[in-house]
Parts: structure tokens; C-alpha cells; sequence
């Protein structure tokens, strides 16, 4: 099954301030900031969680700046999907795919996926844009996630499935975005 974009947004998950830190890959920010930017360039719509701001601080600055034109929707459930404002907004959009990136794996974005799953649509998990504390607990996700339905995908996989032909605009900006 292709994906194809007219059918798709992205939900971004708690890329906070107080969390990123503590997370197992050092590529995580270079990365999420690639797929957002190939995003925006194919006018994909983009959702963005955060996880209890009072605890863990807003989303950090430099995903906030590129997403100036997106709502932070705030929640202190671990699944997106249990914040009834963010439920609405992905319901509203009317999309196939949804496209996840964000931390942590094992714990917001797995009970995400599965819930996103139960509710008919399909997430597609951007494993290079995910990620844990523990290396181990992202892998453990990955293969849940892989078990429930989620489609596993890379930011450069993704992106240029979703531009589908070479030799226009948007082709070369997401060329230059990955190299």
C-alpha cells in the first residue's frame, strides 16, 4: 500500500525541553528538524503533543519556531489519542496516514500508535525520528508497534514516497534537506 500525501498528516510528540536530553539518540533533533521541513514542503498538516508542561517544559525552541503555524496541544495522557482536543483535531483532518515522530517511544508514542490503530486509522512510525532513554525500550516498541499494524519507515523513506516524482520543486527541497 502506498502512502500517499492528500491522505496524510503527522503527529509530533512531546519534543519538550526537559525531556529531549535524556534521550538515546544524539541524531534526534537533525532528524526530526529534516522531516518536519519535507513535511512543510509538501503541505502535510502537522499536529504537535506535549507531555505535561508544568513537568517536563514546552516543546523546545527550535521545533516550536519551525511550527509557528501549529497548536501545541497539551496533554497528561500518554496517548495522544486519550486528549479528546487532539482526538478532534486528527478526526477533523480526515487522514488515512499518520505519520508519528516524537519520545518516547515505549511510552507516548506506542500507546499512540496503538490507540491511532484502534481507531481506523494507520500510523506510519518514523523510526529514525523516534526515540527512548533506554536503546532497548525503543527496540521492544518498534517490534509492539511493527505487531499492531504500524507501517515502520525512515524520514528520507517516507519523504520521498510521499513527493512520489522527481523533477519539481519539491523534489529539490527535500533533495537538499537530506543530503
Amino acid at each position: 500500500m502506498r502512502i500517499l500525501k492528500e491522505n496524510t498528516t503527522a503527529v509530533i510528540i512531546d519534543i519538550q525541553e526537559r525531556l529531549l536530553p535524556h534521550m538515546n539518540s544524539k541524531e534526534l533533533l537533525k532528524n526530526l528538524t529534516i522531516l518536519i521541513e519535507g513535511l512543510k514542503a509538501l503541505d502535510i498538516p502537522i499536529i504537535v503533543s506535549e507531555q505535561y508542561t508544568k513537568g517536563l517544559g514546552p516543546t523546545v525552541s527550535k521545533i516550536k519556531g519551525m511550527l509557528e503555524d501549529s497548536e501545541n496541544i497539551e496533554k497528561i495522557s500518554f496517548s495522544c489519542c486519550d486528549e479528546p482536543k487532539l482526538q478532534e483535531k486528527i478526526d477533523n483532518l480526515n487522514k488515512e496516514w499518520i505519520i508519528i515522530a516524537g519520545i518516547e517511544s515505549h511510552i507516548c508514542v506506542l500507546q499512540t500508535v496503538i490507540d491511532l490503530i484502534d481507531n481506523g486509522y494507520t500510523p506510519v512510525v518514523i523510526e529514525d525520528c523516534i526515540s527512548s532513554r533506554k536503546e532497548n525500550d525503543k527496540k521492544i516498541a518498534i517490534e509492539r508497534m511493527k505487531k499492531e499494524g504500524a507501517i515502520i519507515s525512515t524520514y528520507e523513506s517516507i519523504l520521498f514516497e510521499l513527493c512520489r516524482y522527481a523533477g519539481n520543486d519539491t523534489f529539490k527541497t527535500i533533495s537538499k534537506l537530506v543530503k
